[in-house]
């Protein structure tokens, strides 16, 4: 991902989704009954009322089939029941990047999760339209079906915020003032944002949200953006990313460096007290 995501992980600007090895076999098996049929992914898609695009997203491990293609799919395809049986365990990697996805799979368990941000706004509080704007920034632009792949998948992540999660993750976010006063989107997103910010930050106590102010004379984050998780075994990991690359850091020396650094931005950055002050004012300008 170009961005997070993530968040990948964060944005995911013109990154190649990943495939998980559960929808790349079941889209291997589809590909085989397909042309044991002898049917080409043009009639195939015809007689279950999808493109031969889509049909081929499916194949390639890229798409998350729907309920309707799999049940479409079923009889033309020999009828045994194998295609139905195998759909609800699939797992939803598509729209993550492919360096992003060892990541994800910590993120989902993970007790705590710190991440610095200079670029957009984190991938886990964005919003659809926040999401698809940024997401069509970054050439090279996706194909639609890319787009909301990677829209849905970074909306389905926002299910680790829940405060109901046992036990629920705490969140520390630490935010460039600049990447809120950009207005990504336009005004109508920026308010949108703006928004969901305020209320997650007011109603998820697991959440603590720092603005890092423009002015800022001394600054531990002018290596970039960083992410650090803890395990629910206490263990931690980092995740750094760069253009079109992300590299995931389990060296004890390099995470203590990184912990260090996250905890002088924690001091650096204006109180989650007066960040959401600073917030509401935005918004209120709006």
């Amino acid at each position: 991902m170009a961005y997070e995501s993530t968040d990948g992980g964060t944005g995911a600007g013109g990154a190649e989704p990943g495939a998980s090895d559960s929808l790349r076999t079941f889209g291997a098996v589809v590909q085989a009954l397909r042309e044991h049929a002898g049917l080409s992914r043009e009639e195939f898609g015809t007689l279950v009322g999808f493109s031969k695009h889509t049909v081929a997203s499916v194949e390639q491990g890229r798409r998350m089939p729907d309920r309707d293609f799999v049940e479409r799919a079923e009889p033309i395809l020999g009828g045994t029941g194998a295609l139905r049986r195998a759909a609800p365990h699939l797992s939803r990697q598509a729209g993550l990047a492919s360096w992003f996805r060892q990541w994800a799979r910590l993120e989902a368990t993970a007790i705590s999760l710190y991440t610095y941000e200079c670029r957009v706004v984190p991938g886990l509080l964005q919003t659809e339209a926040y999401a698809r704007a940024v997401s069509l920034d970054v050439p090279p632009l996706p194909d639609p079906e890319e787009l909301e792949q990677r829209i849905a998948a970074r909306l389905a992540r926002q299910e680790l915020l829940a405060v109901t999660r046992k036990p629920p993750t705490a969140f520390s976010f630490i935010v460039e003032q600049a990447v809120l006063e950009r207005w990504t989107g336009g005004e109508e997103v920026t308010r949108g944002q703006f928004d969901r910010l305020l209320e997650l930050i007011e109603r998820n106590w697991n959440v603590e949200f720092q603005v890092m102010p423009l002015r800022q004379p001394s600054h531990a984050g002018m290596d970039g953006p960083m992410r650090l998780a803890e395990t629910p075994d206490n263990c931690w990991f980092a995740y750094s990313e760069g253009q079109q690359n992300g590299r995931l850091i389990a060296n004890a020396k390099e995470i203590s460096l990184l912990q260090q650094r996250y905890a002088k931005l924690r001091s650096q950055a204006l109180t989650p007290e007066d960040s959401l002050s600073l917030l509401k004012r935005s918004r209120g300008a709006l």
